[in-house]
């Protein structure tokens, strides 16, 4: 029998991940918890974590004694201590492709919902006013500027989708094949030129330490005073002061953010006070075609790395996985 523990999760049930492992012999453990103390005592033992939003950090990870995986939902790993998982031996899994035109889509919709002044009229009206320079002055997208800080799937996908309003792209990405954004018709510049050139400015990067405070205070400097700035990767990539502050000053036109570097929001955060912003609450990744997926694929990355030896989506690939202690089996028979 393998035993494998959900560290924490938001949804009402975990009926997709239990049908995964439907006829396996698991001990599937759930909690809720208590406290870290007990995730860690439920963990200690398990063959395999899934995991949300705890951190999973490298305390954490020395008394994980049995642990082949750990199973992240979505595409970020950055709750879990990459470093300190490699060298004790655990994979880590994620789910890249779960929410690829779910976050594309969000990410068209708040430039479009910025380009238009959305936010805004819509605010206005509610308190009764009917007024169209409201939101002025708006400018149009089409022969405008989309710069990608990365060039993923998800910003690939975001590029086709702007193309349809008459935008030009351009990426920052120093890990990317030239010749896969040349095939793309996308045009490679550094951060600076990106910055100073594009009209709306999308992230799309991994957060990881030569990720975090990527745009401060001097890259939003570089930004005309007309362009938009949307986040749908993860809070700590941008500044959130510097942020604040050049919306405050109008020195960028306005921001969609759907990350913040800490979440939930707290209350009266000052973003909220700036008619300039649109936000949501961490959902770019949200359907309901998109959670039954990422929740399915997490727990087939599990199963898969105990019943094979590596999960599905394997993050550290340089990771020499722990011998496997436990024998698995199904229906009786030992696989």
């Amino acid at each position: 029998m393998f035993k494998v523990v959900v560290t924490d999760y938001e949804f009402p049930d975990l009926a997709p991940e239990l049908s995964v492992f439907d006829g396996y012999d698991v001990e599937f453990v759930t909690g809720p918890f208590a406290s870290p103390d007990e995730v860690i005592a439920a963990c200690k033992d398990a063959d395999a974590v899934i995991n949300q939003y705890m951190p999973i950090d490298a305390e954490f990870i020395t008394q994980l004694s049995n642990c082949r995986v750990i199973c992240r939902y979505g595409i970020g790993v950055n709750t879990v201590d990459m470093p300190a998982a490699t060298a004790a031996g655990i994979m880590v899994a994620n789910v890249p492709d779960g929410s690829l035109d779910d976050v594309s889509d969000h990410a068209a919709a708040l430039i479009l919902a910025l380009a238009r002044g959305l936010g805004i009229y819509d605010r206005a009206m509610r308190s009764g006013k009917w007024n169209y320079q409201a939101a002025q002055p708006l400018h149009r997208l089409r022969g405008g500027t989309l710069g990608l800080v990365g060039f993923g799937n998800i910003p690939q996908r975001l590029a086709e989708k702007m193309r349809a309003f008459g935008m030009n792209t351009v990426a920052y990405d120093p890990y990317v094949n030239p010749e896969r954004a040349a095939a793309a018709d996308i045009r490679l510049v550094d951060l600076d030129e990106l910055m100073r050139i594009s009209d709306v400015v999308s992230v799309h990067v991994p957060l990881t330490e030569s990720t975090r405070g990527l745009i401060g205070a001097a890259e939003l400097a570089l930004m005309k005073s007309t362009a938009i700035l949307v986040n749908t990767a993860r809070g700590g990539i941008v500044e959130e002061d510097a942020l604040v502050d050049a919306l405050r000053r109008n020195a960028i036109a306005g921001a969609g953010l759907d990350v913040f570097a800490v979440e939930p929001l707290p209350t009266n955060h000052e973003l909220t006070d700036l008619e300039n912003t649109i936000m949501s609450p961490h959902a770019a990744w949200y359907s309901e075609e998109s959670e039954v997926e990422i929740r399915t694929k997490t727990a087939r990355n599990a199963l898969t790395a105990l019943t094979k030896g590596q999960p599905i989506y394997l993050v550290n690939t340089d990771v020499t996985p722990r011998p496997q202690a436990t024998t698995f089996a199904t229906n009786g028979a030992v696989l």
